[in-house]
C-alpha cells in the first residue's frame, strides 16, 4: 500500500488540510486553522483513525470505533500541549461520528474529516500542591505564567508522590485534584492536595505462587529488609537480585492492599519461573587467527535455590596462520545469596591448551570465590584459586604450580553492552600468587579502560577509546606461565599485526611474553542508513621486559575501517586492517564478529 502526505495552503484566513493515506479505502483528513500549523504531526500521531486505516483487515466497524474515539484522543493531546478550549468536530462521511449510534451497521466508511479549533495557548494561574515531603523537586516549568502542559502537571505530580514514598510513605495518594481553566483568560489554574498516609516499614516477602525455586530461598535472595523504613529503591533492589539469578522470567513486586499493625507493610512477590536449561553457540573469522568457535551448557536452577551451573568449551585459531590451536573446557557453579543478598558464592575450572609459535601451555585449574554487587554499576570478585601448568617455550620444557588469589572490580556505566554510545568501563585485575617451588610472592595487575561520547545529540558519532595497562611483579620471566605474560597483536589488542607477535625477543626466531603493557585503541564511529554503520580505527601497542615499563620493546601498530550490521541484540562487525609502519598495506587482516570491538 502506498501512503502519501500532502500540505495544501490556501488563502489567509482559510484552513489548512493535511491528507493522509489518499490510496487506501477510508481517506482520512485532519484540518487546522492556518496559526495551528506545528500541532499537525502531534495531533495526527494522536488520532488512531489514521493508524485504523492503515491497518490491514479493519472493518468499517473498526473505523468507526476509531473514529468515536478520537474525540477524547485528540482533546488529550490539545491538552498536552496547553490547549483547554480546543474545538473538535469528527465527520464521518459528512455525519458528526457522535451523532451516529454505536449499533448502526456501516457498509463502508469513504472518508473521515477530523476538524480542530485548538483555541488560545492556557498558562499556569496557580501551581499548588500540597503537603510536600522534605526535599521534593518540582520541574522547572511548574509555576505561574508558563504554558499549562498537562505533561508538567503529571511530573509535579509524579515527583510529589514519589518524594512521599522516598520519605517512607508507601500509601501516599491524590486526596483531590482541582483544575480551573478560565477560558475568558487562558489560564489554568492547578491545585492538587496529597494524602501522605502513614511512614511504613518493610514486612515480610509473600510467594504468591510457588514455582521451582523454593519461597525461603526467594526471601534470601530477594534481601527485602524487613523492619527498616520502606522505599521505593530497596524494592526495586529486590526485584533486581531476583532477576539477576536468570531463574525467572518474570518478577513483580508489590506492596501489599493493607497495611499490618504498627506501620508494617508486606510485599508481595510474583514469579514466573524461566526455562532452567540454556544452550548457546559463538563464532568469529580472523584471516590470521582462523575460525574460533565455542559452546555453553546452562542450568539455572540447579537444587531449586537458583543456582547456576555452567559449562562452555571452545576452540579457537582453528585454520590460522599461527601453530596450533586453543582448546578450552570449563565449569561454573554460582550460588546466589550466600553470606549476603548481594553475595555470590563461586566454584569453577577448567582445562586449557594454549600454543603459538612461542609456546605452548597446558592448564588444570580448580577454585573457588565469590562475586559481590556494591551497586548497579560496581561489582567486584575475590577468589583462591589452584593452577597446575605444563609449559614448553623459549626457556625449555617445565612444570609450574601456583597458588593464584584473583581479585576483579568492576565499573560499568556504558548505555548498551554491545553498542554503547556513552558512558565508560573500567575492570582492574590484581592476581597475588605464589610459585609454589620456591614460595616466591609475585603479583600480577591489569587494568582495561573504555570510554564512550555521543558526538551529536542523537549519538550519530560515537568516538570510542579503549587503554590497557599491564604489569607483573616479584618473579622471574620463567616462574610466570605464559598465559599471565603479555603479548599484543590480534583482535584484542593490535588489529592488522598477527597474533601475539610483540614480545620480547630472546633469538631472531624465538620470543616470550613481557612483564608489563600498554594499549591504546581509538574508533570512530558512524551510523548510516538504516541498520548499517561504518567504523574507522587505530591501535597502538608496547610491551616491556621489565614489571613498570622499563626496558620497552619497539612497538607497534594497525589501523583499518569496519562496516557494522545492527541485528537489534547486537552489531555484527567486518574489520579490515594493515599495519602501521614500513610494511603498510602489504597485508590485510579480515576480522568478523558480534558485538563492537571494544
Amino acid at each position: 500500500m502506498k501512503f502519501i502526505l500532502k500540505i495544501v495552503a490556501f488563502l489567509p484566513g482559510a484552513m489548512v488540510v493535511f491528507w493522509v493515506n489518499a490510496t487506501a479505502a477510508t481517506e482520512v483528513f485532519l484540518q487546522l486553522p492556518p496559526d495551528a500549523q506545528g500541532l499537525e504531526d502531534h495531533l495526527t500521531s494522536a488520532a488512531s483513525s489514521f493508524e485504523a486505516v492503515e491497518r490491514e483487515g479493519a472493518t468499517p466497524q473498526d473505523i468507526m470505533a476509531a473514529a468515536r474515539a478520537d474525540y477524547g484522543r485528540v482533546a488529550a493531546a490539545l491538552y498536552e500541549v496547553g490547549y483547554y478550549g480546543g474545538v473538535i468536530s469528527i465527520l464521518v462521511d459528512g455525519r458528526e461520528a457522535a451523532d451516529i449510534s454505536p449499533l448502526a451497521q456501516a457498509r463502508s466508511v469513504g472518508q473521515i474529516l477530523i476538524r480542530v479549533q485548538p483555541g488560545p495557548l492556557f498558562t499556569f494561574s496557580d501551581t499548588s500542591i500540597e503537603p510536600l515531603a522534605t526535599g521534593t523537586e518540582l520541574p522547572e516549568a511548574f509555576v505561574p505564567g508558563n504554558a499549562a502542559f498537562s505533561g508538567i502537571i503529571k511530573d509535579a505530580t509524579g515527583a510529589s508522590v514519589e518524594a512521599w514514598q522516598d520519605a517512607g510513605h508507601a500509601k501516599v495518594k491524590i486526596r483531590d485534584q482541582n483544575l480551573t481553566a478560565d477560558h475568558r483568560n487562558a489560564r489554568l489554574s492547578t491545585k492538587i492536595t496529597l494524602d501522605p498516609g502513614p511512614r511504613l516499614v518493610f514486612g515480610d516477602l509473600v510467594v504468591q505462587s510457588t514455582g521451582n525455586v523454593r519461597p525461603e530461598r526467594i526471601v534470601e535472595i530477594a534481601g527485602l529488609p524487613t523492619g527498616q523504613l520502606y522505599t521505593p529503591q530497596e524494592l526495586k533492589r529486590a526485584s533486581e537480585r531476583l532477576r539477576d539469578t536468570g531463574a525467572f522470567s518474570s518478577v513483580v513486586l508489590e506492596g501489599a492492599d493493607t497495611v499490618r499493625p504498627i506501620n508494617t507493610l508486606d510485599v508481595n512477590a510474583t514469579l514466573s519461573d524461566a526455562k532452567p536449561r540454556r544452550i548457546g553457540f559463538g563464532a568469529e573469522l580472523s584471516s590470521l587467527e582462523g575460525v574460533s568457535l565455542s559452546t555453553f551448557w546452562l542450568h539455572r536452577n540447579l537444587f531449586g535455590g537458583a543456582e547456576r551451573l555452567r559449562f562452555d568449551a571452545s576452540i579457537e585459531r582453528i585454520g590460522g596462520t599461527t601453530d596450533g590451536e586453543d582448546y578450552l573446557l570449563s565449569f561454573l557453579y554460582e550460588r546466589p545469596a550466600t553470606f549476603s543478598p548481594d553475595t555470590t558464592l563461586i566454584i569453577g575450572g577448567g582445562i586449557q591448551q594454549l600454543e603459538t609459535e612461542d609456546y605452548r601451555e597446558r592448564s588444570v585449574r580448580l577454585g573457588g570465590g565469590v562475586k559481590h554487587k556494591f551497586s548497579d554499576k560496581l561489582k567486584g570478585e575475590l577468589g583462591i584459586v589452584y593452577q597446575y601448568s605444563d609449559i614448553d617455550d623459549a626457556f625449555g620444557s617445565r612444570q609450574l604450580e601456583h597458588i593464584l588469589l584473583p581479585g576483579k572490580l568492576t565499573y560499568d556505566s556504558r548505555d548498551v553492552e554491545l553498542d554503547a554510545t556513552e558512558g565508560g568501563f573500567a575492570e582492574l585485575e590484581l592476581t597475588p600468587f605464589i610459585v609454589l617451588d620456591n614460595d616466591a610472592a609475585c603479583a600480577r595487575i591489569f587494568l582495561d579502560m573504555l570510554s564512550y561520547i555521543g558526538l551529536d545529540e542523537v549519538c550519530r558519532f560515537v568516538f570510542a577509546t579503549r587503554g590497557q595497562i599491564g604489569s607483573i611483579t616479584g618473579a622471574r620471566t620463567s616462574e610466570v606461565p605464559p598465559e599471565m605474560l603479555f603479548f599484543s597483536g590480534g583482535a584484542g589488542t593490535v588489529r592488522g599485526q598477527e597474533y601475539e607477535s610483540l614480545g620480547i625477543p630472546l633469538t631472531p626466531t624465538l620470543q616470550f611474553g613481557g612483564r608489563s603493557i600498554a594499549v591504546f585503541s581509538a574508533e570512530l564511529r558512524a551510523k548510516l542508513k538504516g541498520p548499517w554503520g561504518a567504523v574507522g580505527f587505530v591501535d597502538y601497542a608496547k610491551i616491556g621486559r621489565g614489571s613498570f615499563f622499563d626496558g620497552f620493546t619497539d612497538d607497534h601498530a594497525g589501523a583499518g575501517f569496519g562496516v557494522r550490521y545492527d541485528t537489534g541484540l547486537g552489531p555484527i562487525r567486518v574489520d579490515v586492517a594493515t599495519s602501521i609502519g614500513s610494511d603498510a598495506g602489504e597485508n590485510f587482516e579480515l576480522y568478523v564478529g558480534i558485538g563492537q570491538a571494544f
